[in-house]
């Protein structure tokens, strides 16, 4: 099968070029000009993204939205799809192909053995260079919670929770997440 979507030869990928690739079973993300692509998560993974994301669907105040299966992108030659993100309501409003990071709040990655190393290292460097203020890593398989906070060049570890513990927090907005919920 041949790619539609590729670019010229020598050419980048941008965040247009996304636009032309087939609706599968991948996830479609870019990195300084590279395409990166990874099969979708399997069923426990999903599972732990959507308990996360019902509590903090009940807790979020009017005007902040929790959301999935959108990316994040501060130039066209890097695009990342978090597992979940937490904008403002206003920021989905204005349309386009991804989210701006300076309306994003909070974005979590749910851990996944085959690309632990983009999400523990890449995205924690990219998604921090571009100003994310929070970072979330979930370990399904640890069952733990890695609560990462902007500092000066990068990310803190703000705290790590396990199952039996419950994360209460003022940011991005007030909220309590009692871990065994979610795994």
């Amino acid at each position: 099968m041949t790619n539609p979507a590729r670019p010229g030869w020598g050419d980048a990928w941008t965040v247009d070029d996304l636009q032309n690739l087939p609706e599968d079973d991948q996830v479609y993300e870019i990195f300084d000009g590279t395409l990166l692509v990874s099969p979708h998560a399997d069923v426990f993974h999903g599972a732990v993204a959507n308990r996360l994301r019902r509590i903090l669907d009940r807790q979020a105040p009017v005007g902040v939205l929790v959301g999935q299966d959108i990316g994040v992108s501060a130039k066209r030659s890097s695009y990342f799809v978090p597992d979940l993100f937490v904008a403002s309501e206003s920021a989905l409003d204005s349309g386009g192909a991804a989210l701006d990071p300076a309306n994003v709040l909070l974005v979590v990655e749910v851990i996944s053995p085959s690309n632990a190393g983009r999400d523990l290292v890449l995205k924690r460097h990219e998604y921090a260079a571009v100003g994310i203020p929070l970072y979330w890593l979930v370990e399904p398989r640890k069952q733990t919670l890695t609560v990462l906070v902007s500092s000066a060049g990068g990310y803190r570890e703000q705290a790590v929770l396990a199952v039996g513990e419950v994360y209460r927090t003022e940011q991005p907005f007030p909220l309590a997440l009692p871990l065994a919920d979610i795994f």
